[in-house]
């Protein structure tokens, strides 16, 4: 089932729930931490969709659908990939691991979910450096101020993008593609 922009922005949720759970849907996440810009929030949603991603967590100080800005730029994609809201990007990380704490009796492994900021720090790596594993979470942050501390220290690692210009950093939807699609490559 492939929807253009006009089917997607008329499309009854309720109609197509039962061609939904049918998707393959790619073991990642986007955690979106304070993201403020509306139209970044639906971008994401359009990014999400494009590589059927499992979950979205929208956390903090930010809008939710059916805000009609998300609306308009998610060409109503919000309607076609999993969300929730979450007070923080803490408590939707802590939702994630209790999901993903789970023993596998047949190999006694643990199946745990790789936690992975897309920041510039002092700790970071370049995201093409990085050994990831799935089920993977990618943390995406504010627009002005990026991820918090506490969020970052609850990452398995930090990766960033380089930046060989002036300007010191990327959209958001644009370095969630960037790693995103890296990550769904291997």
């Amino acid at each position: 089932m492939k929807l253009n922009a006009k089917e997607l922005r008329e499309v009854d949720e309720k109609e197509i729930a039962d061609k939904l759970k049918t998707i393959k849907r790619r073991p990642i996440y986007f955690i979106l931490e304070n993201i403020y810009d509306t139209y970044n929030i639906g971008g994401l949603f359009r990014l999400a969709d494009a590589l059927a991603i499992e979950k979205m967590y929208i956390c903090g100080e930010t809008e939710i659908p059916p805000n009609s800005r998300i609306k308009k730029a998610s060409i109503g994609t919000y309607k076609v990939v999993p969300w929730e809201y979450s007070k923080s990007a803490k408590d939707a990380i802590a939702d994630l691991k209790s999901k993903f704490q789970i023993t596998n009796d047949k190999s006694n492994t643990n199946n745990k979910i790789q936690i992975i900021a897309i920041e510039q720090y002092k700790s970071s790596i370049p995201y093409t450096k990085a050994e990831y594993s799935f089920p993977v979470a990618l943390i995406l942050g504010n627009e002005t101020s990026g991820i918090t501390e506490e969020t970052l220290s609850l990452a398995d690692q930090v990766v960033e993008i380089p930046m060989w210009g002036i300007n010191k950093s990327l959209n958001v939807i644009v370095s969630a593609a960037i790693v995103s699609y890296w990550i769904a490559s291997k």
